[in-house]
């Protein structure tokens, strides 16, 4: 799944175009690196995104194409 689409699904943002403009902004971390819209996000991946008050840092455990809202936060866990 493309990392824009995993970040809304997850509602880590709240729109796909933000998480776009995020991940071209190189506000979002895919492993240590600076992650395009289209990057590729697989279970056990590490995504950092960087906000204007600190950064969120998730490690993904699972990955659907839709969620309903309060199953949203099982498809990743926080980390530090």
């Amino acid at each position: 799944m493309r990392i824009d689409k995993f970040l809304k699904v997850s509602r880590i943002l709240k729109r796909r175009t933000v998480a776009q403009e995020a991940c071209s902004g190189e506000k979002v971390y895919l492993n240590g690196k600076a992650a395009k819209p289209s990057a590729a996000v697989k279970i056990g991946d590490e995504i950092e995104v960087c906000f204007s008050g600190g950064s969120l840092k998730v490690r993904v455990l699972a990955i659907k194409e839709t969620v309903k809202k309060d199953e949203a936060a099982s498809l990743y866990e926080v980390i530090q």
